[in-house]
This record gives structure tokens, sequence and C-alpha cells, in this order.
């Protein structure tokens, strides 16, 4: 049943938000995978098309969607871990909420790293 104040089935909060960024992550980072699976076989088939394919992942565009997936991976990663203490540690359903902020604390902090080295390596900074 919706929810009356909202009109969505998603109650808000960050468990909710957190649960449905997860599975999008996830989503995100197996049609990568796949991408990443049939673009190495490639080589298998014809070098000359690997060659092809390879040479447009090293355009700013794809320097700029690789922010993207780390951001993806890292996240899915802390919460992932985040969800494991919430199911396996006895105080993990009572500190929810706190685990989902440390959680974010650390994505943060990771992308932070992560950014301008990347930027700096795309555009040659």
């Amino acid at each position: 049943m919706a929810n009356a104040s909202t009109g969505t089935l998603y109650r808000g909060g960050e468990g909710m938000w957190s649960w449905v960024a997860h599975r999008v992550t996830g989503v995100g980072i197996f049609f990568f995978l796949l991408v990443h699976v049939l673009d190495t076989a490639l080589v298998r088939v014809s070098p000359e098309a690997y060659n092809a394919v390879i040479a447009t992942y090293k355009t700013p565009l794809m320097g700029l969607a690789e922010i993207g997936l780390v951001a993806a991976i890292v996240y899915h990663a802390f919460n992932g871990l985040r969800v494991v203490l919430v199911d396996f540690w006895k105080g993990g359903p009572k500190n929810q909420r706190k685990l989902f902020w440390v959680a974010m604390v650390l994505w943060l902090v990771v992308m932070l790293a992560f950014v301008p080295r990347h930027l700096m390596h795309v555009f040659g900074g």
C-alpha cells in the first residue's frame, strides 16, 4: 500500500533509500562486468576490433563515467558490509542508522581521495 503522505511505496529514511541504492548499484555493476567480459573476449575474435573498443574507453567522457562506476562499487561495498553487520551483529538493528552514516562517511572519504587523482589522470594534469 502506498504511503499516504508521499504517494509512494517507499517510507523514506536512510534504510529504505540505502536498500534502493544498493540494488541499483548492484545492477549497474553487473552490467559493467557483463560488458567487461564481452569486450575482453573480443580480443580472441578480432584484435583490431578489441583495440578500437579499448580506444573508446580512453576518452574523457569514459573517464568521467569511471567516477560513477567507482562510486557505485565503493557504495555497494560499504553498504554491503553495513547490511552484514545489521543482519549478523546483535546490536546491528539497533544501530543501523549509525552504521548507515558510517558507511556514507567512508564512501565520501574514499571518493574525495579518488576523484581528484582520477581527474588528473583523465585530463593529463
